[in-house]
Formats: C-alpha cells, sequence, structure tokens
C-alpha cells in the first residue's frame, strides 16, 4: 500500500484570510484552506489569543495503528492474496490447454492450427491485460479509502487542535526537535477509533474473482 496523502496537517489558526474556495475535498490543500477557515473563528494574526502552542502528529501511525487504517491494510492483503490465486489458478489452466495445442499440432494442418494458435494468444492477451486491470483497481480503492480516512479524522484532529489551545499541528517529520508532551498522536488515534472505528459496514477494498473457469478462460 502506498504512502498516506499528503495532508501534512499543518493547522493554521490565525490567517483564514488566504483559505481558497472551490477545490474538492480530496485536494490537500483545499482540506488544510477548510480546517484553516474552521479554527480561526475571527481571530486576527495580530491578535495574541490567535497563537497558541505547537502540536506534532505522526501521520503514519494514524494509518498503522488505527481500526480504520489496520481495516484498509487487512482487506487489501486480503483481496491482494484472492488475486494471486486466481492468477495462479488461470496461469495453471492456460498452461494445460497450451500443452494440448502442441499435441494437436501434428494432427491438424499447418494453417487450421496457426488459426488455434492465434486465437488462443489473443484469449492469454485478453486475460492478462484483465487480471492488470483488477490489480490496479485494487490499489485505487485502498488510495480511494486512505483518502476517505484522512477527510474524516480532519475535523477530528481539529478538535484536538481546539482543545488544546494550539495554534499549529505538523507532521512529525517536519519537526527536527521536540518538547516532551507535544506529540498528540496517541490521543488522536484513541478520538479517532472513538468516532469512526473501522469505517462501517461497506467494504474498503474488495476482490471482484472471476465468474467461473470457463469464462476465465474462455472455454
Amino acid at each position: 500500500m502506498g504512502r498516506a496523502p499528503a495532508l501534512l496537517f499543518i493547522l493554521l489558526v490565525a490567517t483564514a484570510a488566504s483559505a481558497q474556495e472551490g477545490t474538492g475535498p480530496s485536494d490537500p490543500a483545499s482540506v488544510l484552506d477548510q480546517v484553516q477557515a474552521q479554527v480561526d473563528d475571527g481571530a486576527r494574526p495580530d491578535s495574541p489569543q490567535a497563537f497558541g502552542p505547537i502540536l506534532v502528529l505522526n501521520q503514519d501511525r494514524l494509518l498503522a495503528q488505527s481500526e480504520f487504517g489496520r481495516r484498509i491494510q487487512a482487506e487489501l492483503a486480503a483481496a491482494a492474496d484472492a488475486l494471486t490465486r486466481e492468477n495462479r489458478e488461470i496461469e495453471a489452466r492456460l498452461t494445460e490447454e497450451e500443452l494440448g495445442l502442441t499435441e494437436l499440432r501434428p494432427t491438424m494442418p499447418p494453417a487450421d492450427f496457426a488459426v488455434l494458435a492465434e486465437e488462443f494468444d489473443a484469449r492469454v492477451e485478453g486475460i492478462r491485460a484483465a487480471q492488470d486491470a483488477k490489480s490496479r483497481d485494487l490499489q485505487a480503492q485502498a488510495e480511494a479509502a486512505q483518502a476517505r480516512f484522512f477527510e474524516l479524522v480532519t475535523p477530528i484532529l481539529l478538535d484536538l487542535v481546539r482543545a488544546r489551545g494550539a495554534s499549529v499541528l505538523l507532521d512529525n517529520r517536519t519537526v527536527l526537535l521536540s518538547a516532551q508532551g507535544i506529540d498528540v498522536t496517541d490521543a488522536a488515534l484513541a478520538a479517532i477509533d472513538a468516532e469512526i472505528g473501522a469505517g462501517g459496514p461497506d467494504p474498503l477494498v474488495s476482490f471482484d474473482p472471476a465468474p467461473d473457469p470457463d469464462t476465465a478462460t474462455g472455454d
């Protein structure tokens, strides 16, 4: 699975004037702009109460250790395993069919055999393309689930920032040194699990198997 969407969670309290409207929720910049506008609540950059502590967060842990994130990983792994098994089954059937064609070759006129061989090759290419498309689809589902996760956790993190009177929440990869106690990853994980849990009953990543061997191989 790829890295988490690069939201960077830099939540600035006092610069709502720079917030932009009209971009979709999957755009990291627009997510930050929306959070920024909500946090501001009228504070001005020159207002002393507009600024507070800086907090840091480990985004990778949010995906790796939250219930929602673990579910994405588990469903992706299960779907990938199912696709691998299906590929192996299809490969075995095609190998058997290829051997049958090889045995049939001496018994047929070359022109007739060439037609069968071309048809077989075309089916193999079609099957390969279909299976590759399934692999890409699984990755796209995982990426969409991750984007949905970060969309859902943004308001939860916003509440955490407000509750602690902070002005900025930074990804810990952007911080060289920090004081003890400003990392809120554990608190964020607890809040996320309490608020969204595993993400509801609908599957986040699902695999669509070939209906049957005949459909998979075109027999």
